[in-house]
This record gives C-alpha cells, sequence and structure tokens, in this order.
C-alpha cells in the first residue's frame, strides 16, 4: 500500500495531490489550521482553530476537534468532494444535493496531509456479545455451578424470554439473565422479574415478598392460595425453589446488594474465554 505524505505543504502543493487522491478514491486526512461552515437546512460557523479533517471515498466528510469521539462537523456519504485555492487559502468543499448542504473547511495552515487506499475490512465481526456468553454456558454448564443443566434458551414468559433456563442438581428451576459487561440494579430487577413469572407459571408460593426495584415496578408477587384439594403434584411445586442467576463480568455494589436482599447469585463470566 502506497501512502502519499506531505509536511507543511503549500496550498497549491495540497491541493494537487487532494485532486489526485480524489482520482485515485483514496481515503484522505487533512491536519491544519482552518474555519469550518455548514449551510443546508441550519446554518453553522466555526472559528479558527486546528481541526482534523477526514474525506473518505464514499463521500463521507469528518471534521474533528480534540475532543470526544462525534465530528462538530459532517457530511455523510454520497456527498461530492472538490478543493481550490482562493484568497490564499486552501479550500475544501463536501456537498450534497438531497437536501441540498454544503460544508466549507478553510485551511490558512496545513500542517500534514496524508492519502492512502484504504480497501478490505469492511465486514465487522462482533465478538463478546451476549451470544458468545450463552454458548459459553451452553457448552459448559459447569461455569454456573457444578450440576447445573441448560434446558431451553429464550424461554417465554409472561415477563419476556429467559436467556438460559435449566435446573440445578436438586432439580430447582433456574432462570440465568446474561450481561455481556459490568451492570447495576437495574439488571437485577430484570432478573427479579423473570424469577417471578415463572413462580406465577410454575405455582410456586414465595417465602417472603420481593423488595421494590429502583424503578418502583418490581411489587411482589401475590402469595399462592392451597387448599386441602391441591393434587401432589402442586405440593411438589410448592416445594421448588425458583432461583435467579445473573452472569456478567462484574457488577456494582448496589446491584450485589440487591442480589442478596433477593437470594440470587452472580457468576462473574466474560463472553469470550481469556487468551
Amino acid at each position: 500500500m502506497t501512502v502519499t505524505s506531505l509536511h507543511d505543504p503549500s496550498h497549491r502543493e495540497a491541493l494537487w495531490e487532494l485532486e489526485a487522491a480524489f482520482d485515485r478514491g483514496d481515503l484522505v486526512s487533512v491536519f491544519g489550521r482552518c474555519t469550518v461552515s455548514y449551510e443546508g437546512r441550519a446554518a453553522s460557523d466555526l472559528g479558527t482553530g486546528d481541526r482534523l479533517l477526514l474525506l473518505k471515498p464514499d463521500g463521507a466528510a469528518l471534521v474533528h476537534t480534540d475532543e470526544g469521539r462525534q465530528p462538530v462537523n459532517w457530511q455523510p456519504p454520497g456527498s461530492e468532494h472538490r478543493a481550490a485555492v482562493r484568497e490564499g487559502r486552501l479550500r475544501v468543499v463536501s456537498t450534497r444535493t438531497t437536501p441540498d448542504e454544503t460544508l466549507t473547511v478553510r485551511f490558512s495552515d496545513v500542517h500534514e496531509l496524508s492519502a492512502m487506499p484504504v480497501t478490505g475490512g469492511r465486514d465487522l465481526a462482533i465478538h463478546g456479545t451476549e451470544e458468545d456468553l450463552r454458548t459459553r454456558i451452553l457448552e459448559r454448564p459447569d461455569l454456573i455451578e457444578s450440576g447445573f443443566e441448560p434446558r431451553e434458551t429464550e424461554r417465554p414468559s409472561s415477563a419476556g424470554p429467559m436467556d438460559v433456563f435449566g435446573v440445578d442438581a436438586d432439580g430447582n428451576p433456574v432462570v440465568v439473565e446474561l450481561k455481556r459487561r459490568r451492570v447495576g440494579p437495574d439488571a437485577v430487577g430484570q432478573l427479579a422479574r423473570y424469577v417471578r413469572a415463572l413462580r406465577e407459571e410454575l405455582g410456586v408460593d414465595e417465602e417472603r415478598d420481593d423488595p421494590l426495584d429502583s424503578d418502583g415496578d418490581d411489587a411482589a408477587a401475590d402469595a399462592a392460595e392451597i387448599d386441602g384439594d391441591d393434587t401432589a403434584a402442586d405440593a411438589d411445586a410448592i416445594d421448588l425453589e425458583v432461583r435467579g442467576v445473573l452472569v456478567a463480568p462484574s457488577i456494582t455494589d448496589r446491584a450485589a446488594e440487591r442480589l442478596a436482599d433477593r437470594g440470587f447469585d452472580h457468576v462473574a463470566l466474560e463472553p469470550a474465554p481469556e487468551e
């Protein structure tokens, strides 16, 4: 790959390289002292400052400062780039017609200009997802605990689909909620809703009311009434303990307190095994 880089070029040198880069379909970066103006559905102006301009071959244009990850001005793909030298400054213009919008960057000084062909790598492979976490647990259920047996994924319930449903070594139902990053009390509340829905479905009596969630909507379920005509199967259901397990790399102190209050467990697990 050939990379062209000009350090402190004159405006004319920068213009010639920009025109050649546009013809080649290169990715271009220009760093220098400039002003920025936009006209279209609204209007904006940025005064003089040192900024980085990125010009992509698909027509996208982005102006970056030294703060944040978002550009302060930009044009979407499908725009057209052109450059000229006017009134002693290098002018770079990015325009599109639907809607009619123009981004103009005027450089009084160009400190660095680079042009490079960038190809391939457009298909982004995302790793470390909740699906990766689910796959790890299905392949190695003992990561949850010894004797855990997964039975279903995305098991439907009145509170929504459960990430993983299974049973522990004693035959108790286990609801597993998966999170791929550090989480707080909201994740505990979500797990509690799944556990409560499963208890209601199975007719399992709760030994004590659940405390309220931070959002106030996690009210305790009504205790199941048992009369003398209940079958042996109903009695067996009442003896079950529906458990909740939150799987996440880490949790906040407040989340840990909520888990302990509800009698739930936390398993610290990354979506992908460490190398």
